[in-house]
This record gives C-alpha cells, structure tokens and sequence, in this order.
C-alpha cells in the first residue's frame, strides 16, 4: 500500500507507456489476421490495407472495445488472491504488459503470426507463480487456451480446404467461367454476408450491450437468424451487380470479383478484431488505473475509460503501420502463394471458425486460426505448394510464446520491483 501511495504518478505514467507498447504490439503483429491475406493476394496494396485496417480496427476498438473488462484475462488467476497484497498485482500487471509487448516486438521482428492472448496470458500467469503461488493459477484454463493450438489451425484448415475446393470445382475450373460466376458467386456472398455479420455480433458488438433478441431464448440463433437475413439482401445485391459487371466489362476476371468479396471480409474481420483483442492492451491499464485510484481495493471488473480505450486503438494504428507489414508478409506470402479466390476461401474459412466457436465455446486464437485456413487452402491445391519451413518456425513460435511470456514477465517483476518496491 505504501508503495502505490508513494508512486502513483510514476505507476500511472509506466502503466499507459506499457499498455501503448502493448496496443502497439498488436497492431504489429495480430492485424494481419484481418488484412495479410488480402495483400498476399493482390487484392489490396499494402497501404491499401493499412488504411482500411486502421480505420476499422480504431472504429472496434475505440466504439466497441467495451466498458468493462475482466481485471485478469480469460479467468486465469481469480483476483481476490491479490486482495492482501495490492501493491505487487499492480507490479504484476505492469509486468505482465510489458513482457507480453516485448515479446510480440520480438516476433512482429521475426514475422512469426503468435497470439497477443496467449502472450497476455503466459505473462499473467508467471507473475501470478512468482508472486502467490504455482497453484494460485487456473491450469485447468491455461490448458484450454493451449487447445486452441490445436484446435484453431485444424478447424479453420478444414473449412478453408473445402471452400476452396468448391470455388475451384464450381467456378474457377468450369466449362463458362463467367456464367457459372454468375450462377454461384451470390452463394459466396450470403456467407460473406452471414459469416461477417455473426462475427459482428457475437464479437465485434458485443461488448456495447447490442442484443438481438428474436424471442428463440437463444442469443446464438437470434443472431443467426439476423445474420442470414442480412445475408441473403447482400447476396441478392451482390448477385445483380455482378451480373451486371459480367455483361458489360468484358475486362473482369474471376479473381476480380473475390478480391471485392476479401474486401468486405476484412473489413469487418478487422472491426471485429479491434473491438475484441484490444482488450489484451487495456484490460491491464485499465485493472492498475482503478486499482491505484481505488487506494489499493482489486474489483474483479475494471471500468473502461472512453480514453482508455483511445490509447488501444490509436496504439493499434500506429503499429500496424509502422511494423505490421513484417507478419502481413508471412501470411500473404510465405506459407502459399495466394489468389483472390484462395484468399478468400481463407478469410471465410477463419470467419467461419471464429462463429462456430462462438456458438460452441470452442477455444480458439484469431492467429492460428487464419494461419491454419491459409495451410488449408495450400494442401488443397497439394504438398508441393506449402512452404512447411515456414510453417515450422510459426508453430514453434507458439509454442514458445506461453513460456517465454512467463519468464520476462518474472524477470520484468523484479525488476520492477526493484525500482519501487
């Protein structure tokens, strides 16, 4: 207690310089979930992408981020342990965000996709052994997160896999390219259409108490039910304008028409990731801010300050301009040479993964997840066309990523602890 009533302004001063490096490293590293298959294929330029990412990730991350957050991320150490010792949580966090930050620099560096939850979580959890003890942690929950490994790459791979090999079965191989585009592309864009809207619902919107409530007693099928009706009015918009386009612009590929599709799936991957990781950021700002001002009282629920929140997204900004096109190149690029049609099979496959882990409680890691779809559409075209070295340093990533957080947060706490404690 003395310590924070001795150095509230240096706390408050490291706790915002740590969650903007921290907002930072997520730009640099996770917003290439949302755009680096659109670069990769030629959809969009680089500075395309940074433009259209940073005003949706801003947008979901400053008007959806959320007005509150859970003081510890994903559940994994109940705060009422701090309770006694107020002063080393606030060390702690500040320690959890800087690690989690100079890890994501470390792989953003690298170009290696790895989660920003994971790396909040494995900063959390090797102070929280440090401080309390090895069995103050949930494992049970540290060992759900890590399925995500697993689970996230394996699920998204198979969706992607299919869809491709559907775009390539239905259009991209037929006898009449053109007509059969006419014919199934307005199938593609009612699962764009419901894919991006479940994902904005059930994600991007979620944290500003927008409910939809169809009287089914069931959030996820209320959702659905909207979702496929928005849907269908896009494919019926999109299906005349395509047609259209088809008859009288002799010069419009195939391609073309996914590349317009990516467009709006990135889009709104990218409100959706804004709104939803950005919490990795400011949940911990947010925790040390109440903690500090409260005299030292932990709430399992911090407030979420509208600046907070514009610290995240102007954080997230500036690092996806200034570092992210280094992991953009590894997803656009490195694992498979894309398409527009086989990006798109990879963004609606992630897509895909993140709604039906939302309606099923599946966990899952946005960054795997993509990496997994982009596999998935590679191994659909054949072996001979995936660069598996690449693959290997990226899942190596991972798997380090829960560790290596652990430890440079331990070493950061004391550290700190050192200067003020």
């Amino acid at each position: 207690m003395e310590m924070l009533a001795n150095n509230t302004g240096i706390i408050l001063f490291l706790v915002l310089g740590f969650g903007l490096f921290m907002a930072w490293g997520i730009g640099a590293n996770d917003v290439a979930n949302a755009m680096g298959t659109s670069v990769g294929s030629g959809a969009l330029t680089l500075k395309q992408a940074i433009i259209i990412a940073a005003i949706f990730e801003f947008l979901g991350a400053f008007l959806a981020g959320g007005e509150v957050t859970s003081t510890i991320r994903k559940g994994i150490i109940d705060p009422a342990v701090f309770e006694a010792i107020p002063d080393k949580f606030v060390l702690g966090m500040l320690s959890a965000l800087l690690a989690a930050a100079t890890w994501l620099l470390i792989a953003s560096h690298r170009g290696w996709p790895v989660s920003t939850t994971h790396s909040i979580v494995g900063a959390i959890v090797g102070f929280s052994a440090v401080v309390v003890s090895v069995d103050a942690v949930n494992w049970s929950k540290v060992g759900e997160i890590s399925a995500s490994w697993v689970v996230s790459p394996l699920l998204a791979g198979s969706i992607a896999w299919l869809l491709y090999k559907s775009v390539d079965a239905l259009v991209l191989t037929a006898d009449d390219a053109r007509a059969s585009a006419a014919r199934w592309v307005p199938l593609y864009m009612w699962m764009v259409g419901f894919m991006i809207s479940m994902v904005t619902f059930l994600k991007g919107l979620k944290h500003v108490g927008f409910d939809v409530d169809l009287g089914t007693g069931s959030p996820f099928i209320d959702a659905a039910i909207l979702a496929a009706s928005i849907g269908l009015l896009v494919a019926i918009a999109g299906g005349v304008f395509v047609r259209r386009q088809l008859a009288s612009n002799d010069n419009l590929g195939i391609e073309g028409i996914f590349g317009i599709l990516m467009i709006f799936t990135a889009c709104g991957m990218a409100f959706a990731h804004g709104s939803n990781d950005v919490a990795n950021a400011i949940g911990p700002v947010a925790a040390v801010v109440q903690t500090v001002q409260d005299g030292g009282n932990i709430a399992a629920k911090s407030g979420m300050p509208w600046w907070v929140l514009l610290i995240g997204g102007l954080g997230i900004v500036v690092g996806l301009a200034t570092y992210g096109w280094r992991v953009i190149s590894t997803i656009g690029s490195k694992i498979t040479e894309l398409t527009p049609s086989r990006g798109f099979a990879a963004e609606l496959g992630a897509a895909g993964t993140v709604v039906i882990a939302s309606g099923t409680g599946l966990p899952i890691s946005t960054t795997h997840t993509l990496v997994g779809a982009v596999l998935g559409v590679g191994l659909a075209r054949g072996t001979g066309t995936v660069d598996f070295q690449t693959i290997k340093q990226i899942v190596s990533s991972w798997l380090v990523t829960l560790p290596v957080a652990a430890v440079l947060a331990i070493c950061f706490y004391y550290m700190l602890n050192a200067l003020l404690g």
